[in-house]
């Protein structure tokens, strides 16, 4: 029979069926490995959900728990151990991989709390005039004339130093912009965290806002640095 302990979901241990945490990778009683956990990243990996991160702390829980998940040590126990074993390495990995970059770690922070993030979402299709960001709505036109002029030099072999610098100055422009956004992002995430549920939605929506303007940014300082190198 399951004995509920102090958690609303109490999980039963496979081996000693005494309830557990979800998010536990090993049970706290008998200390059986556990199939991979439904919890979330943050919960996994004992940290806070919060898009400020101790990096030192999460790498240390994320080396201490992948020696204790490690296959090796798993080599004579049964079948089902085993595959748990692997199951839980690879949940480690991706949590760890996930909450270690600032940006992937806001993105699914901002999916775990209900938001749409993504290019499915967020319509940002650099080609089409109504989706591009109204403050480079100009640039961007000049900027796609530039690199088309730019394919057609190099298709003719032809070169053009004018046009060149010109993207070089963009890029570097884009660039600038890019940096602008994570400034703003790591000012939100300030805001966020330490605020009450009154200041996050509004933070929230914001966050996302400027997830998809980096996202075209990106692509623009992508398409220019693909045509420079081609």
């Amino acid at each position: 029979m399951l004995k509920v302990l102090d958690t609303a979901v109490p999980i039963a241990c496979w081996s000693c069926s005494i309830g557990h945490n979800e998010s536990t990778l090993f049970c706290p009683h008998c200390s059986k490995i556990q199939p991979p956990p439904g919890a979330d990243f943050f919960q996994v990996l004992g940290l806070k959900r919060a898009f400020q991160v101790d990096l030192a702390a999460l790498e240390r829980e994320f080396h201490r728990l992948s020696r204790k998940v490690h296959p090796d040590r798993f080599a004579r126990a049964g079948e089902i151990e085993r595959e748990w074993s692997l199951a839980d390495t690879a949940l480690l990995n991706d949590a760890y991989r996930t909450l270690k970059d600032p940006l992937s770690r806001t993105e699914y922070l901002l999916k775990l709390e209900g938001a749409e993030i993504g290019e499915e979402h967020s319509g940002q299709d650099r080609k089409d005039p109504s989706r591009v960001p109204a403050d480079l709505l100009e640039e961007v036109f000049d900027l796609n004339m530039q690199l088309e002029e730019m394919r057609m030099a190099r298709k003719m072999g032809e070169d053009d130093p004018q046009l060149q610098a010109s993207l070089t100055g963009a890029k570097k422009k884009f660039d600038g912009l890019l940096e602008t956004v994570d400034k703003d992002l790591r000012r939100l995430w300030r805001v966020w965290d330490d605020g009450d549920a009154s200041v996050r939605p509004a933070a929230q929506n914001k966050m996302v806002a400027l997830l998809d303007r980096r996202r075209y940014l990106n692509n623009l300082v992508r398409d220019v640095t693909e045509t420079l190198g081609a």
